[in-house]
């Protein structure tokens, strides 16, 4: 698995939509990009300071660029991709900006850790519209192009919904108290359906259809909380791209989720002990070509150069790969190879290993299957799961600018008991109950 050194811990990615190239924003404030080739070799682009204090969020705009970030200056910085220029919006927001999102020409939003949510036309100085529906940290946005909608999820356990072309700072819809923390979300089945990440681990599932007023299906199953959620691009083979979605938990592992029917494909990233903080793929189809001869302006260090492709990635490099950009609270963005994942999930049906735990080795469960002479398919196997115990030390922002936001380490430890499932504080009335096993096939 390709890692790319950033010398600080990473608090969010993003991938060019047409180049090689992947920025991260780093708790030192500093923004860095690197460019890769399908091999997972990589050199340094840029690498710019807007400000002291640490860079929460990152978005590219549709050609790449423009590169929004926005984090505890409580600033809005827009980097020229191209030139590195960089223009400062000061004084943004009143409190630290955790989430920005580039959502059509002329239009991005910004959310807070108050839960004031503004959209902004960057040919504009001053925000063009400020909602306040929330109360705690905006944790996440999706956005609806076809409704012209953007959704918002929030530590106060609830979402919005804000129509974007509405003059009137209120929103179309906001979901009931979820009783958790809602930390990211996504779209699947042609954005029929929404998956919701919680503090408790549990996917809720809010279907379109419906209304947004409460989710219709919980899908239990992850042992820790669910911090990022990232859909599939589409084309990817042996793999249904409309309903599997990639998950980061504060276990430390990556995971690919078919959702309805519900289905665990397997473990793609393994980060150890550090939760893992944003997901991100990029790459594949529409990237740009390492294996061509032709050169393109760049910038190394302080010096703007010719660079061509071929001598800087090897020749015969015309293999375009995705690649999924995962960081937790480490120092290195790790690469994942997408297709060879599915590849190798797909010729790889037994499950072993894959949750990063022996589940059918030495644990009294499976030497008493063994004993009774039950075969492992067809048992209702009890597989070892992780437990995180959390460090307890809480450590004020204000305190400090840059090492405010760095985390304790977490020790992991083995449980040999039947994993446990997050009890729901009340049961919906279309709540779907999934067996224990739900993680334990593979």
């Amino acid at each position: 698995m390709p890692e790319i050194p950033v010398g600080a811990q990473i608090f969010d990615v993003v991938f060019h939509p047409t180049f090689s190239t992947v920025y991260t924003g780093l708790l030192t404030g500093h923004i860095k990009a690197f460019s890769y080739d399908s091999q997972g070799n990589h050199k340094s682009v840029f690498s710019v300071r807007p400000s002291k204090k640490s860079c929460r969020g990152l978005s590219l705009d549709q050609d790449g660029s423009h590169l929004y970030a926005v984090g505890k200056a409580k600033a809005l910085y827009t980097v020229d991709t191209l030139t590195e220029a960089i223009d400062t919006r000061v004084g943004a927001h009143d409190s630290t900006i955790n989430r920005v999102k580039h959502l059509m020409p002329w239009l991005l939003s910004t959310g807070d850790d108050d839960g004031t949510v503004k959209l902004w036309d960057p040919r504009q100085r001053e925000s063009v519209q400020t909602y306040t529906q929330h109360f705690d940290y905006i944790s996440d946005f999706l956005w609806l192009y076809d409704k012209r909608q953007l959704v918002a999820t929030s530590g106060d356990g609830t979402l919005s919904v804000m129509d974007v072309r509405s003059k009137k700072a209120v929103p179309v819809a906001h979901s009931e108290d979820q009783e958790d923390e809602l930390l990211s979300i996504v779209s699947i089945k042609g954005s029929s359906k929404f998956i919701v990440g919680t503090q408790l681990g549990i996917l809720s599932v809010f279907n379109r259809s419906s209304g947004w007023g409460d989710c219709v299906d919980r899908i239990p199953g992850h042992p820790l909380s669910v911090d990022a959620l990232c859909a599939l691009p589409s084309g990817l083979p042996n793999v249904d791209t409309a309903s599997t979605i990639l998950t980061g938990s504060s276990d430390g592992y990556v995971r690919a989720v078919q959702i309805l029917p519900t289905k665990l494909l397997g473990v793609v990233a393994d980060h150890g002990e550090w939760p893992i903080e944003r997901i991100s793929i990029g790459g594949g189809h529409g990237q740009l070509s390492l294996d061509t001869k032709d050169s393109h302006s760049t910038k190394i260090g302080d010096k703007s150069m010719e660079v061509d492709q071929e001598e800087a990635f090897g020749a015969n490099d015309a293999e375009r790969r995705w690649w999924v950009g995962s960081v937790g609270h480490e120092e290195v963005l790790r690469l994942t190879d997408l297709e060879g994942f599915f590849r190798d999930n797909e010729n790889n049906q037994d499950g072993k290993g894959r949750l990063g735990v022996d589940t059918t080795g030495s644990s009294e469960d499976s030497d008493a299957e063994e004993e009774n002479g039950e075969e492992g398919d067809d048992a209702p196997a009890k597989a070892e799961m992780m437990e995180i115990t959390e460090s307890e030390d809480d450590v004020n922002e204000e305190e400090s600018e840059s090492e405010s936001d760095v985390p304790q380490p977490k020790k992991r430890k083995r449980q040999l008991e039947e994993p446990m499932v997050p009890t729901k504080k009340k049961k919906e009335k279309n709540a779907v109950v999934v067996e224990r096993s739900f993680f334990d096939e593979l």
